[in-house]
């Protein structure tokens, strides 16, 4: 954490969120959007560009005209024109999107000792928010990662746990509502925060899907990084060794990535057989593989 003093919270109008987010020569993704038409546009710009008068201007014009206004959240390669993974310049920011039970997500999310301050908080209709964190330090994956994890903790949005998000623009109605709610943002803290800031459970099936699950931990960092299939089978290794049934191992698995995979029980049962097999190699007197898993024929790949 680059900051850790008193900090008096402060509202941002639409540039003093952009310049807050980014220096002035980073290339940014704006997005406005027409929920009626579908039409969408997508502009990339200077931050400081996008920060004018003129630029403002022109967002205003969009969301009088009933465009919803958002902002990608990382920055993009000089020179590149879409806001793909591979165009992402680096990570800058983690967030949240809290659309159910926001409220107390969002005091769960305060009171809690994994993960820091907010850096934002922005209101995008009542009782929903936004959260975002500025980092730095963060690989692509690991950002990711976080960000599944954050939403499965507190209760977000899944489908807002990639590198590439659109957040919504402050200053700019919310067009989902009838009565066209304006977007509010607040700063919250001025530290940067590093990887080691934030304490909360991997991204595997272990994590709780709700932060009403939530519970205090140390605060501990992981000694490395793991890729998503090693977190699903230390999970399994985990769940076997303290007796849980294989076949709820595998739903477990296959619940927690159906979003993700091709077939996720066919991956699961694979994860779950590797793992009972390492645990009989381990153990070479023990019985660990279950008639269920021994006749499984598919491929291990």
């Amino acid at each position: 954490m680059s900051a850790d003093r008193p900090f008096t919270p402060r509202s941002l109008n639409a540039s003093e969120y952009v310049r807050e987010l980014f220096g002035p020569a980073d290339s940014v993704a704006i997005l406005v959007r027409n929920r009626s038409t579908r039409y969408t546009v997508q502009t990339i710009a200077k931050a400081e560009t996008i920060a004018s008068p003129g630029f403002q201007s022109w967002l205003a014009n969009q969301s009088a005209g009933g465009f919803d206004i958002y902002v990608g959240m990382n920055p993009i390669k000089d020179g590149s024109r879409r806001r793909t993974k591979e165009n992402i310049k680096n990570i800058r920011h983690v967030y949240i999107d809290l659309d159910k039970n926001g409220d107390e997500a969002l005091r769960a999310i305060r009171n809690s000792h994994e993960v820091p301050a907010p850096s934002f908080v922005l209101h995008t209709s009542p009782g929903k928010h936004q959260v975002v964190w500025k980092v730095s330090e963060f690989g692509q994956d690991e950002a990711e990662s976080l960000l599944r994890s954050l939403a499965n903790k507190f209760g977000g949005d899944l489908a807002a746990t990639d590198s590439t998000r659109v957040l919504r623009l402050p200053g700019f109605a919310n067009r989902k509502l009838p009565e066209g709610f304006i977007v509010q943002a607040c700063r919250e803290s001025d530290a940067v925060y590093a990887p080691r800031d934030f304490t909360i459970d991997d991204d595997s099936p272990e994590a709780p899907r709700h932060f009403g699950e939530y519970q205090h931990r140390e605060r501990a960092m992981p000694s490395d990084h793991k890729s998503q299939s090693e977190r699903d089978w230390a999970y399994a290794q985990r769940a076997l060794a303290r007796g849980d049934a294989p076949e709820l191992v595998i739903q477990r698995i296959a619940d927690y990535r159906g979003k993700e995979k091709d077939d996720p029980l066919h991956y699961a049962h694979r994860t779950v057989r590797q793992a009972q097999l390492e645990r009989q190699r381990q153990q070479p007197h023990s019985s660990l593989i279950s008639g269920s898993l021994r006749a499984d024929k598919g491929p291990d790949h």
